[in-house]
């Protein structure tokens, strides 16, 4: 990667719905350049797709839930059969294997606590392997950042 495939993805973040037109210009390229450049960004898998960001209070989930969740083996198999089953439910936002004492970390969006226990009562408490399980709310979020830092390869 270099300076200006650097100055294409940290101005894609910031504006997804930029012409080619306006991207080339705000990078210093001509078009066609441009567009051969993000199409290979897209191609090897650097750019992975384009959304909306949507605020999730306004569509009625304002409810952030972290659950750490311990598992009974952390064997491959166990791993692989959680994964499968989260990936399912459309409430899991973000869903990470850690290292520590809680095998995993999720993020859970919920209307509010009843939608949150209909959550963990009818879909999470059914995935065959969970050990334990400990939820925290989040009060408010101090920083959530969409735009990753890009750096230039050597």
């Amino acid at each position: 990667m270099d300076a200006i495939d650097a100055r294409l993805l940290s101005a894609l973040q910031r504006d997804g719905r930029q012409t080619v037109t306006d991207l080339a210009a705000a990078v210093g390229l001509s078009p066609t350049p441009c567009a051969r450049r993000l199409a290979r960004l897209e191609a090897e898998g650097v750019i992975e797709g384009y959304s909306a960001r949507v605020d999730q209070a306004r569509i009625g989930f304002p409810v952030s839930v972290f659950i750490q969740v311990e598992l009974e083996s952390q064997s491959k198999d166990a791993i692989d059969t959680f994964e499968r089953a989260v990936r399912g439910f459309d409430r899991v936002m973000e869903c990470h294997l850690m290292t520590g004492t809680r095998d995993i970390l999720m993020r859970v969006v919920a209307a509010d606590l009843t939608d949150f226990d209909r959550f963990l009562e009818d879909k999470l408490m059914r995935v065959p392997g969970i050990r334990s399980m400990r939820s925290s709310f989040a009060l408010r979020t101090m920083v959530r950042r969409q735009v990753l830092p890009v750096r230039v390869s050597a």
